[in-house]
């Protein structure tokens, strides 16, 4: 286990991530306990009921954002890496898995949590860890301060490879794949993989650069892409979110797609 102690030590205690890495673990824990209590509030088990003031339900996302201030002032007013950080570390975690757990109420100031639509809090809650976690463990697009020792000329060609690969980010972006923009901001191969691929049909790369023959070509990718795996995201959607129960608003009846 010597490299998991040359981890820690290099890129958590050393690399000051020890308030990330626990608003990490917090956003986690509490993402899972709140689907897990509200999957039972709904199943009608367990000792657990909807919270209600005056008449009025109380989301769990207020709460949520009442710890997520708190835990960003707390952050910012502390002197670094003290106790106080870590606690805001906790609060920040914690409150921020309360409100993205209902991002998609709040987007659409819409009841449609057990919806098709409530389902894209998951894919922001899923999206958000990741990106946490990539950062906890010590992975940045950048991180140069290992190169210190090296000549000016090396220290040119990882700017430079560093710029390239931002540009590999947007290019991704710009083709409509914003998920994979992101976590390829952290992982390059995975930019550089989604940048030299067809955009999605309803990207700007597509309405800017596109003939018809390739926005042809494009539809007909997107359209046996979404085919083969929409099925396998809508599931993991109904294990971690629940399956909707409720039909979706008027004007959004079709599944979302990223």
């Amino acid at each position: 286990m010597s490299w998991f102690h040359t981890w820690w030590r290099d890129e958590v205690a050393d690399g000051y991530k020890g308030p990330l890495m626990l608003s990490f673990v917090a956003f986690v824990v509490t993402f899972i306990a709140v689907r897990t209590i509200t999957r039972m509030i709904r199943a009608g088990k367990g000792p657990f009921g909807n919270v209600s003031s005056g008449g009025v339900h109380l989301h769990h996302s207020t709460p949520g954002l009442l710890i997520l201030i708190a835990g960003a002032f707390v952050g910012i007013g502390s002197p670094p890496l003290s106790a106080w950080t870590y606690v805001a570390g906790v609060a920040v975690g914690l409150g921020a898995a309360l409100v993205l757990d209902e991002f998609a109420m709040i987007f659409r100031l819409q009841d449609v949590y057990w919806s098709q639509e409530g389902q894209l809090s998951v894919n922001i809650v899923t999206l958000s860890a990741a990106v946490i976690g990539l950062g906890a463990v010590g992975l940045s697009p950048t991180r140069m301060d290992r190169l210190s020792a090296v000549s000016i000329v090396w220290r040119s060609v990882a700017v430079g490879l560093l710029v390239l690969h931002l540009a590999f980010v947007v290019v991704t972006a710009l083709k409509g794949k914003y998920s994979t923009a992101i976590v390829g901001l952290f992982i390059s191969p995975i930019a550089w993989f989604g940048a030299v691929r067809l955009a999605r049909p309803t990207s700007p790369w597509v309405r800017w650069f596109y003939s018809d023959k390739h926005i042809a070509r494009a539809q007909h990718r997107a359209d046996t892409f979404d085919e083969r795996w929409d099925s396998v995201r809508f599931k993991w959607d109904d294990i971690i979110a629940g399956a909707p129960s409720t039909p979706d608003p008027p004007e959004s009846s079709a599944r979302q797609r990223k």
